[in-house]
């Protein structure tokens, strides 16, 4: 009895977790005011993640590419940052941000993206558009190493470095939320009120629900401002949720503006909500209020209907972006179901030393697979065929048809949800979010067995 972490055996990949690091990049980008990025690599690089974001969230999203096309691949194709550069700008007078978004192809072949942005503050800028507040940002996202969630936290900690800037302190603190959705914005935004913290977001992504208004259109887009990311080196502290997904920028903050950070955990649960709490009382002083002491009990209330009668000893399998895999894992050793397999769809190496694996090593009495470097073809590999039993998946949008062709029930956790309705809205961060996952889990696993076995309810024995 033992919980392993193992690298995935095979060479090839059959439907992966992930897409590439330019889609992180692309996904932090449009959380920042006035900044449509451009991605240099071809069309697709674009296209395809444009449409990943639109089938998510069901909105559209502005992100440009240079398209770059066969003889850019072979002589280089710098001229094609120019010529997006001047374009851009030129259509959209209000852009005051420009990340130049490496892809594979133009890592390949060795584009000076640092050189040409150089180049364009040199000249373009200051011949064209003089007076003007632009932004060149270069940020190198190749997408033969990595992942989307190491392309996030490569592009946070590159924002954050362009624009930190030392000043009077401003008595802020920093939230790094990670790849998370509106929903989980605004519920995080609400325990901080309640706690009467000012914060910086980074990012302010909870307007990506924007409404239909009947006097002009809405477009979706971020709120974090320039100046939003100028103060975060003069806050009081940071917070990131996540330590794959915005660590990297915390740890830039602390070690080159004193501002002090504090990673993890994701506050998914009551727990690990109670820990965040925790964490932005000592960096801000500020007590936690009995209001949330009266949420906390509501959902710890709501969680006990559900734990021992029908969640203890559910065998479930979780897979997605590792931050938010293991602290399901950990919600739901919480409820007393067994999380029996953990795929974390990248090769990234510090997971042999994250705290959190460690501590699932040493505490999980029965058998727990956690593998990296992972695709989707492991979880159907083992239930087909190495006799995995479950009564639960938890994970996007990716892994239906494993649920479908395996007749084991599913409940869309991560990103991309694109077959099922406002998923996006619905938190699963805080104490309201740890009612939403409880009793969205409670119903998936209360449909499966009206269809499957019994029209009675027979407890615990499903």
């Amino acid at each position: 009895m033992s919980c392993e972490l193992k690298v995935k055996e095979r060479a090839g990949v059959i439907n992966p977790i992930f897409t590439c690091q330019p889609c992180g990049a692309q996904y932090a980008s449009i959380g920042i005011k006035d900044c449509i990025g451009i991605v240099h690599g071809g069309q697709g690089c674009v296209m395809f993640v444009r449409m990943l974001f639109a089938q998510h969230f069901k909105e559209s999203f502005e992100i440009a590419s240079s398209s770059v096309h066969e003889d850019g691949a072979v002589f280089g194709a710098l001229n094609r940052v120019e010529q997006a550069v001047d374009v851009l700008l030129m259509r959209y007078p209000h852009v005051k941000v420009v990340p130049i978004i490496s892809t594979c192809s133009t890592e390949v072949i060795g584009d000076d993206i640092d050189g040409v942005v150089r180049k364009l503050n040199q000249g373009l800028l200051k011949e064209k558009y003089a007076g003007r507040e632009v932004h060149l940002i270069p940020i190198h996202t190749p997408s033969f190493v990595g992942s989307m969630v190491s392309g996030y936290d490569i592009a946070v900690r590159d924002f954050v470095t362009a624009f930190a800037k030392k000043g009077e302190p401003n008595g802020k603190l920093n939230l790094i939320t990670g790849w998370v959705n509106p929903g989980d914005v605004t519920a995080l935004k609400h325990l901080l009120s309640e706690m009467q913290v000012d914060t910086t977001v980074l990012f302010e992504i909870e307007s990506f629900d924007s409404p239909l208004m009947p006097d002009k259109a809405e477009f979706s887009h971020g709120c974090t401002t320039v100046e939003d990311m100028a103060g975060t080196a003069n806050a009081v502290g940071t917070i990131a949720l996540n330590r794959y997904e915005g660590g990297k920028a915390a740890q830039y903050l602390e070690s080159e503006f004193d501002v002090p950070a504090i990673i993890g955990p994701t506050p998914i649960g009551i727990r690990n909500t109670d820990t965040f709490l925790q964490n932005v009382k000592k960096l801000t002083g500020k007590p936690i209020p009995e209001s949330l002491v009266r949420e906390r009990g509501i959902a710890i209330d709501a969680l006990a209907d559900l734990t021992h009668m029908f969640f203890a000893d559910k065998k479930v399998a979780i897979y997605g972006n590792a931050d938010l895999v293991i602290s399901l894992a950990e919600f739901c050793l919480d409820l007393e179901m067994k999380p029996m397999l953990l795929l974390l769809g990248d090769d990234n190496p510090n997971y042999q030393n994250d705290s959190r694996i460690k501590v699932l090593k040493e505490n999980v009495d029965y058998d727990m697979e956690i593998v990296t470097n992972a695709d989707l073809w492991e979880l159907e590999d083992r239930i087909k065929n190495r006799g995995l039993e479950l009564d639960l998946i938890l994970g996007h949008s990716k892994g239906r048809f494993t649920s479908i062709d395996n007749n084991v029930p599913m409940l869309r956790v991560g990103f991309p949800v694109y077959d099922r309705a406002g998923y996006y809205r619905h938190p699963v961060v805080g104490y309201a979010g740890a009612i939403w996952l409880a009793e969205s889990m409670a119903n998936t696993i209360f449909a499966d067995m009206e269809y499957k076995k019994s029209r009675e309810w027979i407890l615990n024995v499903w």
